[in-house]
Formats: structure tokens, sequence, C-alpha cells
């Protein structure tokens, strides 16, 4: 394994939740336990991609310690259900339109 593969571990989404039209709290949205944060360079309230395994989509990231280490709670992210292994990705913002800044 790269060592790329080895700081981005894969993430079991514990719990999924899906809002409807109307809701105060709507859109892409990932909580994780703060030391998955730092192993990805993530901090609270920053952008990021969600890999899982049909599709990816860019989410928020919220840092919440009752969210246990190895795990994520994913909020309206298409193509991830529970229990199914996903990654979290820092997004490069600076990498213009190369598809390099996609994990």
């Amino acid at each position: 394994m790269s060592m790329i593969g080895e700081s981005r571990p894969g993430l079991m989404v514990s719990r999924y939740i899906a809002t409807r039209p109307g809701d105060a709290e709507r859109g892409p949205l990932v909580r994780g336990h703060p030391s998955e944060a730092h192993k990805r360079l993530l901090v609270d309230g920053e952008l990021g991609w969600v890999y899982g395994p049909r599709r990816h989509e860019l989410a928020v990231l919220v840092v919440d310690d009752s969210v246990s280490p190895g795990q994520i709670v994913a909020r309206d992210i298409a193509g991830v259900a529970p229990a199914e292994t996903v990654r979290v990705v820092k997004h490069d913002f600076d990498a213009g339109r190369s598809t390099r800044n996609l994990g």
C-alpha cells in the first residue's frame, strides 16, 4: 500500500441522515472524529471529497468528538449507505481543473 493510502484509510459510515425539503439543515455533510480529520489535514467546516463505492461528492466536514474513530456520520451524500466504507480526502483548490486533486 502506498504512503498516501496509509495516511487516508477508509472510514465506515456508522449513520446516514437523509433530509427533506424544508428541513433547517440540509446538504452534503460528514461528521468525523478529530483524529480522523487530523490524519487527512482537514479542519472543521472545510470541504472535502467523499469517495463512496458508487460515486464521489464534495461535503462539508464537521469535527465531532461523539463520532468514534474510524467511522463517520454522513448527511445527504448520494451513493453511500450505512456500513459501507468511504474515503474522505482534502480538496486541493490550488490544483485548478486537473484531475490530480481527486485523491
